[in-house]
């Protein structure tokens, strides 16, 4: 479960440094016992962002392999909040012990070309969407249709 968020010019994303790798991610989790897919998005979003969103709209779906399975990733309607981690949130407890680093942050729209993602698939269809608008009807990414971008990204 995923959750693309964007204000103004801004993408919300989850900062990453585990085990010395450096990498972004959208801000989400799994489906707890007895949630919906989209109660679950609401509740990921607080933990992980301290954020509120209005409204979810499932646009993608992504294979992902092992361990993280299918991704269910959502467009939502930002409400207000500063991106942090909340003060419970299992992430803010993994930053304490010092081995692993989770930072939300809003990401300019112009810096996703240049960092490394967790999914290189979803952050060319994040590009391309943000350029040329989300789809009205659910997808599957499709790894193949960016493979030279992300075959060509190590050559730069």
């Amino acid at each position: 479960m995923r959750a693309i968020i964007t204000r103004g010019d801004d993408l919300l994303v989850m900062k990453r440094i585990k085990f010395g790798q450096e990498y972004y991610t959208l801000v989400g989790g799994g489906i707890e016992h007895g949630e919906t897919p989209e109660q679950s998005l609401v509740r990921e979003v607080e933990e992980e962002a301290m954020l509120r969103v209005l409204s979810a709209r499932h646009v993608y779906t992504e294979e992902a392999g092992h361990p993280y399975g299918t991704q269910y990733i959502f467009l939502c309607e930002y409400a207000g909040g500063e991106p942090r981690l909340a003060p419970h949130s299992e992430e803010l407890g993994l930053n304490q012990l010092g081995q692993n680093l989770h930072q939300p942050m809003w990401m300019p729209f112009s810096m996703l070309p240049k960092v490394s993602f967790r999914s290189e698939a979803l952050k060319y269809t994040l590009i391309d969407a943000l350029k040329n608008g989300f789809p009205d009807h659910l997808e599957t990414i499709n790894p193949e249709k960016y493979h030279h971008e992300i075959h060509s990204k190590g050559a730069r």
